[in-house]
């Protein structure tokens, strides 16, 4: 199994001044310590209380998404790097198309493209971005997923669908990840989201909670994440046989939170936690730790995590 790590805030001592320094020490060291993949959010304010104390209120420190992983990847050698996930309305298609390609290739071709149909309407109202119904935005994000794949496979035919239209869709340089980056659709939903990423994902991310209170309405057992995880792997699974894709082509991946170091969780159980995943036939789990800026926790992750649940299979 695979290890990535999440930033989802930029609130440290000293910020902002210190926040490109404090990035570039959280990359490298995950790098040096083994973490596969590194993450940032596609949110242009903080997430608010909802979430209890992980991310932090909206006017905490925020920083925009493809500019971050672009200053990741000048830092780093070898770590993937995406945005978990790309807002669809927050740029033109042709346009995120040519960001991310230009990422993989200055990159040499470390990205992923995850995205998913975007739901924060307080940042979208508040910074004067359109914010579509829920029906549109799922329909807007098939179309985007429509031209993007259209984009890296070199087809420069017109794009016309109900929301974009590309005469001439143009992708040069094109990625260096063959066949292209992968494209991971977040999300849960059993009805749309799942059944997007039968038809067109390389890799799913689901979020699930974390057993810690201070992690507000995210609280959740890990045998109960366990059986939620079951279920979204059975409907995938399901929306897969429908449409004729192999299941196994698609890399599963989890997002969740935890705290190092803790009394409230230990190394010990979060190598068990992965095991359970792996069990699932989940491949890639991906780590949102709160204090990460503390670079302890990474030091611990490297030192007794990664290497025996790499070796999980």
């Amino acid at each position: 199994m695979k290890v990535g790590l999440h930033i989802g805030k930029f609130d440290w001592p000293g910020n902002p001044n210190n926040i490109g320094e404090k990035l570039g020490t959280i990359a490298k060291t995950a790098e040096e310590n083994g973490f596969y993949s590194l993450w940032v959010m596609d949110h242009l304010f903080q997430l608010g209380t909802q979430y209890g104390i992980i991310h932090g209120p909206v006017e905490a420190p925020m920083l925009e998404g493809y500019s971050t992983i672009a200053y990741l990847a000048a830092l780093t050698q070898k770590i993937k790097i995406g945005l978990m996930v790309t807002c669809p309305f927050f740029r033109h298609p042709g346009l995120l198309g040519k960001i991310v390609s230009t990422i993989d290739v200055l990159s040499k071709g470390r990205t992923y493209l995850g995205i998913g149909a975007g739901w924060f309407e307080h940042e979208a109202k508040g910074l004067g971005i359109p914010f579509p119904s829920l029906a549109e935005r799922f329909k807007r994000l098939e179309e985007t997923l429509q031209i993007i794949k259209q984009m890296w496979n070199g087809n420069t035919d017109p794009y016309e669908g109900k929301y974009y239209r590309l005469s001439e869709p143009i992708n040069s340089p094109q990625p260096l990840s063959t066949p292209h980056p992968p494209i991971m659709i977040g999300g849960s939903g059993e009805k749309k989201t799942l059944r997007l990423v039968a038809k067109y994902a390389d890799a799913s991310n689901i979020v699930v909670g974390s057993p810690f209170e201070e992690f507000g309405n995210l609280y959740g057992s890990h045998e109960a994440v366990i059986h939620y995880l079951q279920r979204k792997i059975d409907v995938l699974k399901q929306h897969c046989k429908d449409i004729g894709r192999p299941y196994d082509e698609i890399e599963k991946t989890v997002g969740t939170y935890i705290k190092l170091p803790s009394d409230c969780m230990s190394t010990d159980e979060i190598i068990t936690f992965c095991g359970k995943l792996v069990e699932l036939g989940f491949q890639h789990v991906i780590f949102n730790i709160p204090n990460v800026h503390e670079i302890t926790p990474l030091n611990i992750l490297g030192k007794e995590v990664i290497p025996t649940v790499e070796k999980l299979d």
